[in-house]
């Protein structure tokens, strides 16, 4: 095999290897005023149908029973998240036996996501959610890590009940979110997610055969100097 060959094989191979390595990255966090995502781009789940949706690109799932949606407030179980009149996902410890006592929600999309916000209502220390992209964690945070809140749980402290955006960092993408709760409850809203951009392959293809051509000059220009 010729010098050109084998340099061309390494750049393919390193060309996939480029095309398919997504590693590990961080998420960061901030948060916005309103009850809704102001992103560009992002698509809302709202609940307002009464359940949260088991198809499509975002699916819902529990490994207890049926993920819960709720309305209203019932003390010692759930609490509407403030100036949120409309049906919300809620989630509780499995041994709490209350409604929504499934332990934690994952959500699954089909498409990779570089962002997803949600309307947190009473933010608490044991509430958390993790983001990963296939089975490979990226980065988990609890409420206490929400910027600006008390993570006391509090129902009417606008400081509380906070919307908080999740962003991959550059490059990275996530296609899993898992929420869950030691204590009661995670009360959540207006779920919202934005498909990450995925790079045109004529500009990959381009640096690879950019990649081949510069192998085959230097090849070339290495013979005539020989």
């Amino acid at each position: 095999m010729s010098t050109l060959q084998k340099l061309s094989l390494a750049l393919v191979g390193t060309a996939v290897v480029f095309m398919s390595a997504n590693p590990a990255g961080a998420v960061s966090l901030s948060t916005s005023s309103g009850i809704s995502s102001t992103e560009p781009g992002a698509v809302t789940v709202d609940f307002n149908k009464g359940v949260a949706p088991t198809s499509a690109v975002a699916q819902y799932s529990s490994p207890s029973g049926t993920p819960t949606v709720v309305t209203g407030t019932v003390p010692n179980q759930y609490a509407q998240p403030l100036g949120d009149p409309t049906p919300y996902l809620t989630i509780s410890p499995v041994s709490s036996n209350v409604p929504g006592n499934t332990g934690s929600v994952t959500i699954s999309f089909i498409q990779a996501l570089d962002y997803f916000g949600l309307y947190w209502g009473s933010v608490d220390k044991y509430n958390s959610i993790a983001f990963f992209n296939g089975s490979t964690l990226l980065n988990t945070f609890t409420g206490a890590q929400v910027p600006g809140t008390t993570a006391s749980g509090s129902q009417t402290s606008p400081q509380d009940n906070v919307f908080v955006n999740f962003f991959a960092d550059q490059g990275q993408t996530f296609n899993k979110v898992v929420l869950s709760s030691s204590d009661i409850a995670f009360e959540s809203d207006n779920h919202s997610y934005r498909l990450a951009s995925v790079p045109e392959p004529t500009a990959t293809l381009g640096l690879l055969a950019f990649g081949v051509m510069s192998a085959g000059l230097f090849v070339k220009r290495k013979s005539k100097l020989a």
